[in-house]
């Protein structure tokens, strides 16, 4: 991309002054990575017994994180998870995990390999793994949380979405409108299957639903495997897509408890038999987080082509999600 010398005499002083003006008292502009090596931070507590905390927050997915000029300032979240995870490893001095959900789900993918990371994690390092739910585990949110020993939920939260869901768009009909006609040659008549330029097939809806039938049986069959009390038909029946407030997911086991952030650590400090926590985090220099319920910071993505708010993958194709889609 070029850029003339008057360009950027013109563009970056009025740029500041536009920030000046409008109130802005902090100007950080990225042109560059930025990426800096995780760093433990203390966000409560104090003593040696340090229990770490591992933000699941957003749509679930391994998609960069950009800042407003393009350049990346973060890892997808499946990588950053995998990182905390191996740092937690190498410090060796973590006494138990919590995972501080708030999210909608996501892709399928991304959601299974966090829960395989994090079982992994526990099972190699023999720690308790507790799954505290913020404003929302639904779907994808919720499918990680099978990876904890013990799901504790917010008194206000929701769970549950147990489901999966794929959008197909037909533009069939637009594209008759404006008079524009898609030539394709393909070496088979399902090589473009779920194309957005057709309508599916009837032979085609059989196959996809099949694909949602084998995910779906994938996400009852580790919530059968991982909520003691539920065998896989009374998690059939609660998997129809449904949100649940915290005292629904109570008394049908799909959490263990409703606590506040205080009685969350009661609980820990209990089954860890000690009197005193320390909770930290793994960030990035930059990063700001002054307790339990600081997020992490999301860096603005503007698209003027695809505003898709980040929920959409951006390769092409069809997607299948975990994901809570109101």
């Amino acid at each position: 991309m070029f850029f003339s010398k008057g360009f950027f005499f013109f563009a970056i002083p009025s740029l500041l002054m536009c920030l000046v003006l409008t109130g802005c008292s902090l100007v950080k502009l990225n042109f560059g990575n930025s990426i800096t090596p995780l760093e433990e931070k203390v966000v409560s507590g104090e003593g040696e017994n340090k229990v770490l905390v591992l933000n699941i927050e957003g749509v679930i997915s391994n998609q960069k994180k950009r800042s407003l000029m393009g350049s990346q300032v973060d890892v997808g979240m499946v990588e950053r998870v995998r990182e905390t995870l191996q740092k937690a490893v190498e410090e060796n001095d973590i006494k138990a995990l919590i995972l501080k959900i708030n999210s909608p789900g996501g892709t399928v993918t991304s959601s299974d390999i966090i829960y395989h990371e994090i079982k992994f994690f526990k099972e190699k390092q023999n720690l308790p793994v507790y799954a505290w739910v913020v404003d929302l585990a639904a779907s994808g949110g919720y499918y990680i949380a099978q990876a904890a020993d013990t799901i504790l939920a917010h008194p206000t939260s929701i769970s549950g979405s147990i489901g999966v869901i794929t959008v197909k768009v037909n533009l069939k009909g637009l594209m008759d409108k404006v008079g524009v006609e898609w030539e394709i040659i393909k070496s088979g008549d399902k090589k473009d299957f779920l194309s957005p330029f057709r309508a599916i097939t009837q032979k085609e809806r059989q196959l996809f639903q099949e694909t949602i039938d084998n995910f779906y049986q994938r996400f009852v069959r580790i919530i059968a495997e991982n909520r003691k009390k539920l065998d896989h038909g009374q998690v059939t029946a609660l998997a129809d897509g449904r949100i649940f407030s915290s005292e629904q997911a109570l008394k049908l086991h799909l959490i263990d408890h409703i606590a506040y952030r205080d009685e969350a650590e009661d609980l820990i400090k209990n089954d860890l038999g000690v009197k005193k926590i320390k909770l930290v985090t793994y960030q990035r220099s930059g990063e700001y987080k002054s307790n339990v319920y600081s997020s992490l910071p999301s860096q603005p993505v503007i698209n003027l082509v695809n505003l898709n708010m980040n929920i959409l993958p951006k390769n092409p194709g069809p997607h299948f999600f975990y994901l809570w889609m109101p």
